[in-house]
């Protein structure tokens, strides 16, 4: 863990002890923080003397898009708002100052096809040697629940045996985002294979006894790389790599293993229309079952609830593009 250098380092690492004994778990609080703790090195500021024309220059000095841009601001604004708060400072310099304009943002979405195809091409590279086979397995297994059930990455490696409750067909996602526990019913379709992958692991034990469900080789608990590598693997596989765009003032992003988790919350969106019924007023069930802190958030993908806007739009822009 590298440690801050400026002459606030001390108050830098006391807010970070405050956010945590408020509950708070902030894995990207330190290096949010750390350009700040660069700019007050490199020009020896006075923060007890700063105003808010004084950070035009810090914020003229980040690099990156607006978005990175905004966080940092935003969070050197949470310090300064705890220097008020301890009494170290009268007023927060940075309580009014300006955001700058953030870029809109498309996700990749995968249409249903889409998703099968790269579930079919992670499976086709399942080795059938006993050594690899229930490794392979696994790695397949934890894509298909990103896939089924719209999970965040790091919620299926964090699956205990416990939290399949295969009586009552649910999963307990436990102490997740939000620190908010969620307890999500699970379709035919995925109860079924877990029956069978669980029927797998009996079969295949190796000795190593496992509080994971989805464990690592060896028992452990497993990483998130092996993930990301058999999905690229398999977007390779299948013709379906794309890289990030930015055209104009929109983001149009490449697929990731957490596109799976909106194309769940679109396509699910998708067919609730399709059978003539209003998508809107699926979303509170939809945000709980997503484990979604406020509600708005889920309703932000009525705004991509055809897959084929992304494609459209994306196609319009670079026509727009050479046009210009």
């Amino acid at each position: 863990m590298k440690p801050f250098n400026s002459c606030i380092k001390e108050q830098l690492e006391a807010y970070i002890d405050y956010r945590k004994n408020l509950g708070f778990t902030d894995k990207h609080l330190r290096s949010t923080l750390r350009p700040f703790d660069r700019f007050v090195e490199q020009t020896g500021m006075n923060i007890q003397q700063a105003a808010p024309l004084d950070f035009m220059d810090f914020k003229n000095s980040l690099k990156g898009e607006p978005r990175s841009t905004n966080a940092i601001i935003i969070t050197t604004r949470g310090f300064f708002g705890y220097l008020v708060r301890v009494q170290q400072l009268q007023d927060n310099p940075l309580k009014d100052f300006p955001l700058q304009r953030e870029n809109a943002f498309v996700p990749f979405i995968f249409s249903p096809l889409q998703t099968k195809r790269m579930l079919v091409a992670i499976h086709r590279r399942i080795r059938q040697k006993p050594k690899h086979f229930l490794n392979d397995l696994t790695v397949y297994t934890t894509i298909f629940l990103l896939v089924e059930c719209g999970l965040r990455i790091s919620e299926p490696l964090r699956l205990k045996n416990h939290h399949y409750r295969k009586d009552d067909g649910t999963l307990y996602i436990e102490k997740t985002k939000f620190r908010k526990d969620r307890l999500i019913a699970l379709s035919s379709t995925v109860i079924q294979h877990l029956n069978n992958y669980m029927s797998a692991k009996d079969v295949l034990k190796t000795g190593d006894e496992s509080q994971w469900l989805l464990p690592a080789p060896r028992g452990g608990q497993l990483r998130s790389g092996r993930l990301y590598a058999a999905f690229h693997q398999a977007l390779e596989d299948i013709g379906l790599k794309h890289k990030r765009r930015i055209i104009g003032n929109t983001v149009f992003a490449a697929p990731t293993p957490h596109s799976l988790r909106h194309s769940f919350a679109i396509n699910t969106l998708k067919r609730i229309r399709s059978r003539g019924q209003d998508p809107q007023g699926a979303l509170p069930i939809l945000s709980s079952y997503m484990g979604h802190r406020k509600y708005r958030y889920t309703a932000v993908y009525l705004k991509f609830i055809d897959a084929e806007q992304r494609r459209q739009l994306l196609d319009f822009s670079l026509e727009a593009q050479h046009d210009i």
